[in-house]
């Protein structure tokens, strides 16, 4: 499997070439259109060139969608408008389909973001899933020790927060300036709610997640995230605790 360091230079390759292609192919498009120009209406030209916004598009990257747009209604312009082969339009209908071609673009561009994002959200939640159902295995086998269990936590409690690190201390929380995140994903500090959405994760003191066994403090997982500033929706911070939870359960067991 490959890293995240070694996909970088992947995903870059590929957004320059999707940003390239969407200034590109719709130049190649309105040229090729442009020979055959008497047999071609102008809603089917702005319909193949929709067609390459869209492609761009289904990329997400916002900036190749936005290129294919902006490539298409100028070329359009160019080559499929009086007077040809300027950057002029004379015709009122050819201007309407030039504006139309850069919001229809612009449209297509962020309901396809809009797509990406919902479908990177459910892989997020599936994987939050997928942590807790893993860790909550790992527990009732039973042959996990301890410190492995709690390595195991610490790692999936820092990747669903974003933060930088993770690490567990026993017992209760003595220092009153420590936050601390509840099992309905509220951060609270010294009795104030923080609000995580606006503020993010504490970055100049830690965030606890409390660990009991009933009515007993066993201990407390401190994270830090102080390199970056991270906004962990209340979703991922509900999965932390539970998360955090499989080791009151492995503890229990000792």
């Amino acid at each position: 499997m490959s890293s995240p360091t070694e996909d970088q230079p992947v995903a870059r390759r590929w957004r320059t070439a999707a940003r390239v292609g969407a200034v590109v192919l719709p130049l190649a498009t309105c040229a090729a259109l442009s020979t055959v120009q008497d047999s071609v209406t102008t809603a089917t030209a702005v319909l193949v060139l929709v067609l390459w916004v869209v492609a761009a598009s289904a990329s997400g990257d916002r900036v190749a969608g936005l290129l294919a747009a902006l490539s298409g209604s100028l070329w359009f312009d160019f080559f499929l408008t009086e007077p040809y082969l300027r950057f002029t339009i004379a015709d009122a209908d050819d201007i309407e389909a030039t504006v139309l071609l850069i919001i229809i673009g612009a449209s297509v561009t962020e309901i396809a973001l809009w797509g990406h994002r919902q479908q990177a959200r459910a892989a997020r939640r599936s994987g939050y899933l997928e942590g807790v159902l893993g860790t909550a295995k790992v527990v009732s086998e039973g042959q996990t020790p301890t410190p492995a269990l709690i390595e195991i936590v610490s790692r999936q409690v820092t990747a669903v927060l974003g933060a930088d690190s993770c690490r567990f201390v026993p017992g209760p929380v003595h220092d009153a300036r420590v936050a601390a995140l509840d099992h309905d994903g509220v951060l609270t500090r010294e009795g104030r709610v923080v609000d995580v959405d606006r503020l993010g994760l504490p970055t100049n003191e830690h965030t606890a997640i409390v660990v009991r066994r009933g009515a007993d403090v066993v201990g407390h997982f401190l994270v830090t995230a102080t390199s970056v500033v991270a906004y962990p929706s209340r979703e991922q911070r509900r999965v932390a605790v539970l998360l955090a939870d499989q080791v009151a359960t492995g503890l229990g067991s000792e």
